[in-house]
């Protein structure tokens, strides 16, 4: 197992859900963590409970990670002791909505494709390098079932999540010469914000995990702190993870 302590990990989209998780898992690790997200009010609350609970640094970075530029500016000018990242959490994330593709709303499939597919990419570019220069570095990608399936009102979105599949498999390739290990996590149902967000309703997003006990943003937190541990020579490319009672997208047993 390998040792985080006093290593630099970035996670997007850490306000909620997986990735408040995943920074409160690796800050319990040793890790000190750049917190990423627009919810500046919420990362600071994170921050002080990672520095309350820990004992750990957290350093805030409010990153809208759809806007290139802000990406490439912000990370370029992180303070000169948090600038050699040495994981990298692409976890960052949406859907909105349901209906199908003739029906759907364009702007729609503009904020997920910003944000699950180029938005993630925008990150990866601004850290990647400096990572092949320090000759280390783990970065792992938030998947999800729906980049292995697609699925009745999925469209858009199982089309950003297998282009994340595929940029996973794509950046192992590209860096397979380096010491850079590339996973990605692909869960199927994990109750957080997620369903929240995409449907518009907290009712309906209840619905989604009634009958059955979902996975949680700390069940996934744990699996990438096994990912990051693992000896140098392993690399975990792809890990897909269901609540026992999911065996696929649309296939799970509700009790009543």
């Amino acid at each position: 197992m390998r040792q985080l302590t006093n290593k630099i990990a970035l996670i997007t989209g850490a306000s909620a859900g997986i990735g408040r998780a995943t920074a409160l898992a690796l800050a319990r690790e040793g890790c000190r963590t750049i917190l990423v997200g627009r919810r500046v009010d919420r990362l600071e609350k994170l921050k002080k409970e990672i520095e309350n609970s820990y004992q750990q640094e957290a350093y805030v970075l409010e990153l809208d990670i759809r806007k290139k530029e802000d990406v490439l500016s912000k990370i370029k000018k992180l303070p000169a002791n948090w600038q050699a990242v040495d994981i990298l959490i692409n976890n960052a994330g949406m859907a909105k909505g349901i209906s199908k593709m003739q029906d759907s709303n364009v702007d729609d499939w503009d904020t997920m494709i910003d944000t699950n597919v180029k938005g993630l990419l925008y990150v990866t570019y601004a850290i990647v390098p400096g990572m092949i220069e320090r000759g280390r570095g783990d970065i792992v990608h938030l998947g999800s079932i729906a980049g292995h399936e697609v699925y009745p009102g999925g469209n858009i979105y199982c089309a950003t999540k297998h282009a994340v599949h595929a940029i996973e498999k794509a950046l192992r390739i590209d860096v397979v010469d380096t010491p850079l290990r590339v996973s990605s996590i692909d869960p199927g149902m994990v109750e957080t914000e997620f369903s929240e967000v995409r449907l518009g309703d907290k009712e309906k997003a209840k619905a989604v995990y009634q009958g059955l006990k979902p996975l949680t943003g700390a069940d996934i937190a744990e699996l990438i702190v096994f990912v990051v541990t693992r000896p140098a020579h392993v690399q975990i490319g792809e890990m897909t993870v269901f609540p026992t009672a999911q065996a696929s997208a649309m296939v799970a047993h509700r009790t009543k």
